[in-house]
């Protein structure tokens, strides 16, 4: 049996900081972003967080002889086809319901077999996977052996509309690539979707902890003692954070991040604040769009609808 944290909630809410911060516990294996492993790296051999292109990093070549005897025996057409068809926001209802789908199973036993091999090959009790899909998190129950713990990640839905609006290079594509942007619309309607779907996760059997981003930057030992409980870590060891006038800056160490945000690639002391730069950049109407669409859950969650810090 593996244990799985699995990061849940829309991009751009602070995810890929979390994993990178949970990756520096001991005994913590983080793996990025494992829903684009099949199209990014075996097919568009990106480069891993470790900077190496995922044909020449051997922590992932090592994962692909203990999973598949070798990642060029993964029908990747297969799987992809697989995740067309089955990991979509609009299976989440039937999914809930505890019915099963065609090709649910395979699906799901594809990301067991590389979480698996990830832990055989780190030596770790607990692998992190940060691909944020609802859907993804659903089909997982499904996986034999495989136990499934979720923390999802909430931030303010106008912080994360305006970083949705910016434009973020990709540093680990062929040529000149982007980031996908939304408008403050959509995004704010994703992420109603994305969060509604984890709220019903933990009313199926799946234990769910949820983490505001504004927290976690606020009070990092604090959230991530409790998210070691919550995963299973005791002790936990939190030396690579430490305090400064601002706040906290965390050592960071190299990871093997199969994909997700460019921040996966930084190495060595990063200072944790949270990014406001909506409440000046985003424009006022924006705002009010934004904060109209989302209002029930940000007052759930604990965000004033109008001005004040959450």
């Amino acid at each position: 049996m593996v244990r799985v944290l699995f990061l849940g909630g829309l991009g751009r809410s602070g995810t890929t900081l979390l994993e990178r911060l949970l990756g520096q516990l001991p005994g913590v294996a983080p793996l990025g972003e494992i829903v684009h492993l099949w199209q990014r790296d075996l097919r568009d051999d990106e480069r891993c967080g470790c900077g190496d292109r995922f044909s020449a990093c051997t922590f992932w070549q090592k994962v692909g002889a203990e999973a598949y005897g070798g990642w060029d025996n993964v029908d990747t057409d297969a799987v992809l086809q697989l995740k067309s068809t089955v990991d979509r926001t609009r299976n989440i209802p039937r999914l809930a319901l505890g019915r099963s789908l065609p090709g649910v199973r395979e699906y799901a036993e594809h990301y067991a077999r590389v979480y698996r091999a990830a832990a055989a090959v780190s030596g770790a009790g607990i692998v992190v996977d940060s691909s944020k899909h609802g859907a993804l998190a659903y089909c997982l129950r499904h996986a034999d052996d495989i136990d499934l713990r979720v923390v999802h990640v909430v931030r303010d839905s106008r912080g994360v509309a305006y970083s949705w609006t910016k434009k973020i290079a990709r540093p680990e594509a062929e040529g000149p690539a982007e980031m996908t942007r939304y408008s403050p619309g959509r995004s704010a309607l994703l992420w109603n979707a994305h969060n509604v779907a984890f709220g019903l996760l933990g009313r199926c059997g799946v234990p769910v902890r949820r983490v505001r981003y504004e927290e976690l930057l606020a009070e990092p030992k604090a959230t991530l003692r409790s998210l070691a409980r919550f995963a299973g870590i005791d002790p936990v060891d939190l030396s690579f954070l430490t305090s400064s006038p601002n706040g906290y800056i965390a050592d960071l160490g190299p990871s093997h991040s199969a994909a997700g945000n460019p921040m996966r690639f930084t190495v060595g002391s990063v200072p944790l604040r949270r990014d406001d730069a909506w409440r000046k950049s985003l424009p006022a109407t924006q705002r009010r769009l934004v904060g109209a669409l989302t209002a029930p859950l940000l007052s759930a969650y604990g965000y004033p609808l109008v001005g004040g810090r959450a």
